[in-house]
């Protein structure tokens, strides 16, 4: 019987896989990871606009800059990609299991994310407006994976909210902030520590979550719902 832990591994490495993928196809395609990059800052833009009440808030500004920051900006991590895929297996050996599985839903939500990204952006011109963003959205449709592109950034949140409430946990993960960096963890270690604290500062994050995610279901419905015309582009504005 395969240990649970090491399927956690080989799942991460898969993900690693895709997105490397991913960037072999837009970096072959003339002015495709240009287009990929104008998108991400665009989706960073969107989450900026529509999020600026939870940017602005005392108690949710934090955990809000933390998702635009770490999960929604167009930051290139290919380095830190490289460095993590050659150490999954000295992560799943250093980690608890639950930060682990935590970590395989960051690289599930970063291959998803990847992969649409790449469509829209072959969907849109090299200058694209609000209404081509919204075409380009239809035309790609996936509303299934859409739904679980929410569900995982969802995940990680509630990850981060559990850690909050367990202090031994805290404890060891400053106690392996060293034997991390040395394995080549260091980023993924200050993910960590900097979600634990800004989660923490926010003294539970249910109403915060439930907000991202009816936010998330609305955006997506309406452009869903949007026609060629892209009458829906006050979405972004």
């Amino acid at each position: 019987m395969q240990d649970p832990q090491a399927s956690i591994g080989q799942a991460i490495h898969d993900d690693l896989d895709a997105v490397a993928r991913e960037r072999a196809h837009r970096a072959g395609t003339p002015g495709l990871a240009e287009r990929v990059l104008a998108l991400k800052t665009f989706q960073q833009d969107r989450f900026r606009r529509g999020y600026h009440d939870l940017l602005a808030h005392p108690r949710f500004g934090g955990a809000a800059r933390f998702f635009l920051e770490e999960l929604y900006g167009p930051r290139d991590f290919t380095r830190r990609d490289a460095q993590f895929q050659r150490i999954v297996r000295p992560l799943v050996r250093l980690f608890p299991a639950e930060v682990v599985q935590t970590v395989a839903h960051l690289g599930a939500l970063h291959a998803l994310s990847e992969r649409l990204d790449t469509r829209m952006a072959e969907q849109v011109p090299a200058r694209f407006s609000p209404a081509d963003y919204v075409q380009a959205w239809c035309r790609v449709g996936e509303p299934a994976a859409r739904a679980q592109q929410v569900e995982l950034v969802l995940a990680v949140g509630r990850a981060l909210d559990i850690y909050t409430r367990k202090p031994l946990l805290r404890g060891m993960l400053h106690m392996m902030r060293r034997p991390a960096q040395m394995a080549g963890l260091g980023e993924l270690q200050a993910f960590l520590e900097c979600g634990f604290d800004t989660f923490k500062a926010m003294g539970g994050a249910q109403t915060f979550l439930e907000l991202i995610a009816q936010r998330e279901a609305d955006w997506a419905a309406q452009l869903f719902a949007g026609d060629a015309e892209g009458r829906f582009t006050g979405l972004f504005g």
